[in-house]
């Protein structure tokens, strides 16, 4: 069993205090700007992830995945699965590169433009509502 500990132990060390950590301060920012998307994400039916993956594809339609990941500072074991779920709701195509095999392209669809389209009408709203 573990003792709890004292809470005069940190008072000697205020830097490692929680209220003092830089890094939970950028967590909680982070968690911040995530909640205040979520109206618009919902609406998009997207995870903050998958918004920001759509904003990267509708930019630059026809992306490979590691051009994807490097935009992003993701790898693409953490993006790949992402791309299935928009594959297999229509969102994208992904396709074998045609000059180095290794590599897959991604395009929009019909669908993944659309919901660019609604993206805008709603984004209009969200950020009137925000100011």
């Amino acid at each position: 069993m573990t003792k709890a500990t004292d809470s005069t132990d940190n008072d000697s060390t205020p830097q490692l205090l929680l209220e003092n950590q830089i890094c939970f301060s950028l967590y909680s920012a982070a968690n911040a700007m995530i909640r205040a998307y979520r109206p618009l994400l919902d609406t998009l039916n997207l995870t903050y992830p998958q918004y920001l993956v759509m904003l990267v594809l509708w930019r630059n339609n026809g992306i490979n995945v590691k051009n994807l990941g490097n935009k992003l500072r993701l790898d693409s074991g953490t993006i790949t699965p992402l791309l299935k779920r928009f594959e297999a709701k229509g969102i994208i195509v992904r396709k074998r590169n045609d000059v180095d095999e290794r590599s897959r392209d991604m395009s929009l669809t019909e669908v993944g433009e659309k919901l660019k389209q609604k993206r805008h009408k709603y984004q209009k709203l969200f950020l009137v509502k925000a100011a």
